[in-house]
């Protein structure tokens, strides 16, 4: 199962409409790094229960990302501000993607 480091993100923005073990799980596989087997001796359960949990939260996540967007809008305003432009338009460029909402 490969990671999709975003995913990190999209629990950080999103996880408190997961359930809490679907959250903590998460939280474990993409924010402490513990591999499913080690998630899974923790939890007292299999290394497939834990990888469809993994799956299915990771389903939820995007459908929120892809309805809300609040992830791909920060990372705009994170561009933005990187940029090396004035903060005039910074500022104005920030706007625009807040208005967006």
């Amino acid at each position: 199962m490969a990671k999709d480091l975003s995913v990190g993100a999209l629990i950080d923005i999103y996880g408190a409409f997961l359930s809490d073990k679907q959250r903590e799980i998460m939280s474990h596989y993409y924010n402490d790094d513990l591999s499913l087997s080690e998630i899974a001796e923790n939890e007292g359960t299999t290394r497939q229960a834990v990888s469809d949990i993994i799956r299915r939260g990771e389903a939820q996540l995007k459908k929120y990302e892809s309805e809300c967007g609040y992830l791909a809008k920060i990372l705009a305003i994170k561009s933005i501000c990187e940029a090396d432009i004035s903060n005039e338009d910074k500022v104005k460029r920030i706007s625009d993607v807040i208005e967006d909402f």
